[in-house]
């Protein structure tokens, strides 16, 4: 893989603050602010800068009440809300970019959103530039059957170089985005799109021996994986830490993980990508992975970049 140059990146300056205990109970079951969400009402007083890369509307049946409760009890000031395509994927469980905008529309001080739909279909083009137009702030989660460098994905990169909008994908073996060994090619060829991986796959090639059959492997890492690789050399390659596969991903090997957060800690953004209604507690994946981001990054200053700034920058939030 060509190597480019490293940019210098510069870490947004913001402020932290302690997170206070959310304690009531939702309609559902699980913890929640004591303020009525369906209210509007903005996040509390002193929470702590938090932006969340990876969160989606219906998600298994949460509703949108839900789903802002959750946020919330989970110490997020901002959400990208990433909406389904017409069919596959995401389009199972998820709502699609009019959902999406209606709650940024409603609460735009804590939810911004991206737009999407299957890059091969005669409306990608038409259903992308509608939704960028109206203010998306990027393109995914991209999570079709095609192989990651087909004209299709090719023709959604295009988009994301004229709007200028990163794109966040779902890599998956032989399920979605076929063909990560060859996705450096695509780096190469959109030196000015930004490009976010996630999911199991993305997530398994940390490791340089990493079987691509295995979804949530527990073995210890060999660094130089593609994933490594593909963070290292490039810098418009970005990592998302949501899901089960981006917290296996610090979990299953903590050493391994303190140095990989420290060498990446440009170019990692922290997400959540989890449907249950809690928002705290083991069960809940991003309570967690912000736990262990905080646990394993070399210091404050990696922690403050991998929860806050990183995403700040791409997302080009004042």
């Amino acid at each position: 893989m060509a190597q480019l140059p490293r940019r210098d990146f510069l870490a947004a300056a913001v402020g932290a603050a302690c997170l206070s205990a959310c304690a009531s109970e939702s309609p559902q079951g699980g913890r929640t602010l004591a303020e009525d969400p369906a209210q509007g009402d903005t996040p509390e007083a002193g929470k702590e800068a938090v932006i969340d890369f990876h969160q989606h509307t219906n998600y298994s049946g949460r509703g949108i009440e839900a789903l802002i409760a959750h946020q919330r009890t989970m110490g997020v000031a901002q959400t990208v809300l990433l909406p389904a395509g017409s069919r596959y994927g995401l389009a199972a469980d998820v709502l699609g970019n009019d959902s999406a905008v209606a709650l940024a529309e409603r609460l735009p001080g804590e939810y911004v959103y991206f737009a999407n739909e299957l890059p091969d279909v005669p409306e990608t083009r038409a259903v992308l530039e509608k939704f960028l137009k109206m203010g998306a702030k990027g393109i995914g989660e991209q999570k079709f059957p095609v192989d990651c460098d087909s004209e299709a994905m090719q023709l959604v990169f295009s988009i994301a170089k004229e709007f200028d909008v990163p794109v966040l994908m779902h890599f998956q073996h032989e399920t979605y985005n076929l063909g990560i060994e060859r996705f450096h090619k695509m780096v190469e060829k959109f030196p000015s799109v930004t490009f976010i991986g996630h999911a199991q796959t993305w997530w398994g090639n940390i490791d340089k021996d990493h079987d691509q059959a295995v979804m949530y492997p527990k073995t210890p890492v060999k660094p130089g994986g593609i994933t490594d690789r593909l963070l290292s050399g490039y810098e418009n390659v970005y990592g998302d830490l949501s899901a089960g596969s981006g917290r296996n991903s610090m979990e299953r090997d903590e050493d391994h993980a303190r140095g990989f957060l420290e060498r990446h800690q440009d170019k990692l953004l922290w997400a959540s990508d989890c449907s249950d209604s809690i928002g705290t507690g083991p069960d809940c994946i991003g309570f967690n992975s912000k736990a262990a981001v905080r646990r394993l990054a070399p210091n404050e200053t990696a922690v403050r970049k991998i929860l806050h700034d990183n995403a700040a920058r791409l997302l080009k939030l004042g």
